[in-house]
């Protein structure tokens, strides 16, 4: 693992940025029997009062153009503690994704809704796990608390 640039995080502190690739904003409407039913706002508006119970700052962004997932990352890097990262179609292709991940100091947790691995062949290989330090996958919703989970863990290591 990295070394992480921020020691002692204290509980009143931790900020943690949850960045969503292409299509997430669709969650709800595109294809609820692999994603589910719940919507991309309620799935969020939830995973946000989780964290604030919690007393973690959570800054959620989704986009489907991947310059802007680098450039969160980047941003989160210079000032956030953790990123969780759904690359959605880009976890199969994006070497510059996986660069800018790399290139941070902090801990990056990658999150699948689905279980890439028992869907087809070509979402069974992720480019951009290399730069994460872990990935949380096929628990639906789950996922994403299962990934704020671990990451408090980690950063309270």
């Amino acid at each position: 693992m990295r070394k992480l640039t921020r020691v002692g995080l204290g509980r009143e502190n931790i900020k943690i940025m949850i960045i969503n690739g292409p299509n997430l904003n669709r969650l709800g409407s595109r294809e609820p029997e692999i994603y589910g039913s719940i919507t991309y706002d309620t799935l969020f508006s939830e995973l946000k009062n989780r964290a604030e119970a919690l007393a973690i700052k959570l800054e959620i962004r989704q986009s489907n153009h991947e310059g802007d997932l680098i450039d969160w990352i980047h941003e989160a890097g210079d000032t956030f503690d953790g990123i969780l990262i759904n690359p959605a179609a880009y976890t199969h292709t994006s070497i510059a994704l996986l660069d800018a991940m790399k290139c941070t100091c902090i801990p990056v947790i990658e999150v699948h809704l689905s279980n890439i691995h028992s869907r087809e062949s070509f979402r069974a290989h992720s480019v951009t796990a290399a730069g994460a330090v872990g990935i949380i996958a096929g628990f639906g919703t789950m996922s994403y608390y299962l990934a704020l989970e671990a990451m408090l863990r980690i950063l309270r290591e």
